[in-house]
């Protein structure tokens, strides 16, 4: 029988129908339905109005509305209310330096982030995030050089474990946002700490314009999106949602659409390495910018076979 390589005629025929089925499954777990959310300007404070404002704007999730753990009845009403218009509670941020240099800042911070993860756990949302911190004296999510040292990992490890050992959650997940100039600063970095704190519902969280900040970075930004789900997509919880652009090295952030981040890659990562990860514009300003990037992103989805419905 003819050999080719080393493998027979007959062999190759049948490698290649196998991997033929295997890219046709491939296409398959592709087109799936995601869920994007965002921001809302709707002015209300009654769960089912904000819940049925999301769907008109096509979101399925959603960042936590206004409430604390000691309003047990909000809490029920707005978990009733956001499931009975299948959109998920994506993320309740904690947004605190919990590696404040100031002991007693610090303690507050992160009695706050216990106290937020509480909240996750009974609205049953995705996940609660925050940052690892930094200990830059005067801007609290900044750059420092102690942010990359040892003593800093270790603190990130103690801290996670401190406020999922406090909780002890069973359904929302604790993930730590990535940061350039701190950890995790990206995949590998965020597998180290996967693995340092040791802990079920430590979860992922994927910024992906946090990441970018060399110019071989934006410019190969789309085999950095892979590269990172592929990595980290069974631990990825969420994910947000903005574009980049740069300049002489200098980068910002800016309506989805406006810049270079490779969303083709982005939401075809999600879909196949992430699929339970929804996706949430932030960091725009008004209404009509968050609809703007949210149509950019549902064109882009619609060409690569995604649906956010």
């Amino acid at each position: 029988m003819e050999r080719c390589e080393g493998v027979s005629r007959r062999e190759f025929l049948v490698g290649a129908a196998g991997f033929a089925a295997f890219a046709r499954a491939a296409d398959a777990a592709i087109t799936t339905h995601l869920r994007l959310g965002g921001p809302i300007f709707l002015k209300s404070e009654d769960p089912a109005e904000l819940a049925r404002e999301h769907r008109r704007l096509g979101y399925r999730a959603a960042y936590v509305p206004p409430v604390t753990t000691d309003d047990h009845g909000k809490i029920v009403a707005i978990t009733k209310a956001f499931a009975a218009e299948d959109v998920v509670i994506a993320e309740v941020g904690a947004w605190k330096n919990i590696m404040d240099a100031d002991e007693a800042k610090r303690k507050a911070n992160l009695d706050y982030v216990i106290d937020r993860m509480a909240l996750a756990e009974e609205m049953g949302a995705l996940n609660c995030v925050t940052i690892s911190g930094s200990m830059n004296p005067k801007q609290w999510d900044g750059p420092d050089p102690k942010n990359d040292s040892a003593e800093f990992f270790e603190a990130t490890v103690e801290n996670s474990r401190k406020i999922l050992d406090s909780v002890k959650p069973k359904r929302a997940r604790f993930s730590l946002e990535m940061m350039p100039w701190a950890p995790p600063d990206g995949a590998e970095g965020y597998m180290r700490l996967i693995h340092a704190i040791d802990r079920p519902m430590f979860g992922a969280h994927v910024d992906m314009c946090n990441l970018i900040n060399t110019p071989e970075q934006f410019y190969m930004n789309g085999q950095l999106i892979k590269d990172t789900f592929k990595k980290l997509g069974k631990w990825v919880v969420s994910c947000h949602a903005k574009d980049i652009w740069g300049y002489r090295v200098h980068f910002a952030e800016t309506i989805p659409g406006r810049g270079g981040l490779d969303y083709t890659a982005y939401l075809t990562s999600i879909a196949t390495y992430a699929r339970m990860a929804p996706l949430m514009l932030e960091h725009l300003t008004t209404a009509e910018e968050y609809d703007e990037g949210r149509q950019y992103i549902q064109q882009v989805a619609d060409k690569a076979g995604i649906s956010f419905t």
